[in-house]
């Protein structure tokens, strides 16, 4: 296999001499998942490698050891929000997009031109075997981070893929929740035109450690009852009360492994891609779908498995302005990262959820789209009969 190159012609990239994390199904935490624990293999591995590059001074701005100043908003969501200016200031300046499925351009800023400093480890599963960087993933620092942790992952960087899920790359996703035995840590992923910065595959994970309502919010089945849906596939749900119509998923080591889920989310997003709708994701431990048991509390209920909530929305195109307000997979999810001081004391809970329906997707166009996902599910269950 012919040696990779550098975008100027040079051989080698930027993480050639990176350590390896080598992990395999046994690294993957199913239960007993706690807050203030001592952590698993990974996240010893991801905080230090993270901390010694905050201490190299790798990034462009220095958080405070305990995270950004963070408060609850008062209402029933319990929307957090965190003062975080030099984000604003600092941050690489977006590029501009025109399409959710925009074409990868190597003229434009892209991962294959970080430096190996930011580098923290490349990922390999053991059952994988020694494969090559194009098989890789890499967790790299995110450089202007929203929180402790704040790494992106980067499946198969080599490839110069553009910002579109692949179904390896939401299967590597929900492997790195579950190889963290702490449920602040989440996952997320910004489509383009949803507040995507950069086109070349990224997703983000970063450490909160506020507890969020959709861990447990009540949802409801997507299909009724008895109603035909591929066997292969994860049942959908849907978010019951959330400003912005979603989708929820939710895996544990109970229902046919990781890779059905990848299958499903996979599935949901590649009809996004057709129907060029942008879209977040945001995965976290949570509870089992449907309705919370009456008379417990969100501190009460069992958080081993994984929700994974997608929302379609509408696009946002052209560069964005880093001054402004935005609605990414944070704000959608209810972590709210605020620029201004004035923002950060003042915002309200209503004011938050108001933005949110502003991002959400028509009501019209949403029924329709659920219809289509319907389709979707019917047509690969007619499939396998």
């Amino acid at each position: 296999m012919a040696a990779p190159t550098k975008p100027d012609g040079g051989l080698g990239l930027p993480w050639d001499q990176a350590p390896v994390f080598i992990y395999s199904e046994e690294d993957l935490i199913w239960n007993g998942v706690q807050r203030g624990g001592s952590g698993s293999r990974f996240d010893a591995a991801l905080l230090s490698a993270w901390e010694e590059r905050l201490s190299s001074g790798c990034f462009r701005y220095r958080l405070p050891r305990r995270g950004p100043p963070t408060r609850v908003l008062p209402g029933p969501r319990g929307l957090v929000a965190q003062l975080n200016p030099e984000r604003a200031r600092e941050r690489r300046p977006p590029q501009e997009i025109l399409s959710v499925r925009q074409p990868f351009d190597p003229q434009r800023f892209n991962f294959t031109r970080i430096p190996a400093r930011e580098v923290l480890f490349r990922l390999r599963k053991r059952d994988l075997g020694e494969a090559g960087d194009e098989a890789e993933a890499l967790l790299v620092i995110n450089v202007s981070p929203l929180e402790w942790g704040h790494v992106l992952l980067l499946p198969e960087p080599a490839r110069r893929l553009p910002q579109i899920l692949t179904q390896g790359s939401v299967l590597r996703a929900l492997e790195l929740l579950f190889l963290s035995s702490d449920p602040s840590f989440r996952v997320g992923f910004n489509s383009l035109g949803a507040e995507a910065s950069v086109n070349h595959l990224h997703l983000h994970g970063y450490y909160l450690d506020q507890r969020l309502e959709i861990e447990w919010a009540t949802t409801r089945p997507l299909l009724e009852p008895g109603a035909p849906a591929s066997a292969r596939f994860l049942p959908v749900h849907l978010l019951s009360e959330h400003p912005a119509g979603g989708l929820v998923l939710y895996t544990d080591c109970g229902d046919g492994g990781l890779a059905r889920a990848a299958l499903t989310l996979h599935a949901l997003t590649g009809l996004f891609i057709r129907r060029s709708l942008a879209h977040n994701l945001f995965l976290t431990r949570g509870c089992p779908l449907g309705t919370p048991p009456p008379g417990q509390t969100s501190s009460s209920l069992e958080h081993d498995g994984a929700r994974i909530i997608l929302w379609p929305r509408r696009s946002c195109f052209g560069a964005k302005d880093p001054t402004a307000f935005t609605v990414a997979l944070c704000e959608l999810a209810g972590h709210w990262p605020l620029k201004t001081p004035q923002e950060y004391s003042s915002l309200t809970e209503e004011e938050a959820l108001g933005m949110v329906r502003r991002h959400a997707l028509p009501e019209k166009e949403y029924s329709q789209l659920l219809l289509e996902i319907t389709q979707l599910l019917q047509d690969n269950h007619q499939e396998e009969q």
